[in-house]
């Protein structure tokens, strides 16, 4: 735990978190969450802009993921899917945008179900942009300053919960992330 603290105090920490976000909505296993956490907890007045940071940077890889879909699926698109093993569920994420559309892409921002995923397949079945833009925010937000308001709100006691349960946090949210790509690849 004592890295992420480090890192969260570092001056180019800001940089660092909108680097993970925004390569956590292309290809990136890691989400910003773990990042986000720790710097907004070493400062909690400066965690909606924190979230702010994570929000935009998200969105603008979300926004890559969907070009690379759009233009290059075959090439760099499909190289993604296939190093998660999700190859055989690319027609499966079709007929959720059939069906579903925008709720399919907030969906994926708000759940471990990774939201690689759904920027890279987006483009690859052209949804709607702008739907595809206003639903990313709208999830993407909700997720960031969610977890921005718990820090900002509870504080102290979100510090020491998270010190003193961080390997067990840690755990569960990469048990969450895992279960993500385990819930695509059995649907």
């Amino acid at each position: 735990m004592g890295a992420l603290w480090d890192l969260a105090a570092r001056k180019g920490a800001e940089k660092v978190l909108m680097l993970v976000a925004f390569t956590e909505s292309i290809f990136f296993p890691i989400p910003q969450d773990l990042l986000l956490i720790p710097m907004g907890l070493s400062r909690p007045k400066k965690v909606f802009r924190l979230a702010s940071l994570c929000l935009m940077a998200s969105v603008l890889g979300g926004v890559a993921g969907y070009f690379i879909g759009l233009f290059f699926m075959e090439v760099i698109g499909m190289a993604i899917i296939n190093f998660y093993g999700l190859t055989d569920k690319y027609l499966i994420i079709q007929q959720w945008y059939d069906r579903y559309d925008a709720w399919a892409v907030a969906v994926a921002g708000l759940s471990p179900v990774p939201y690689k995923v759904c920027t890279l397949t987006a483009g690859a079945f052209k949804i709607n942009f702008v739907v595809f833009v206003v639903a990313s925010v709208l999830s993407r937000g909700l997720r960031f300053y969610l977890i921005a308001a718990l820090i900002y709100w509870q504080g102290e006691r979100a510090r020491n919960l998270l010190e003193k349960r961080f390997d067990l946090i840690v755990s569960i949210t990469l048990v969450l992330v895992i279960l993500g790509f385990v819930l695509i690849k059995f649907l």
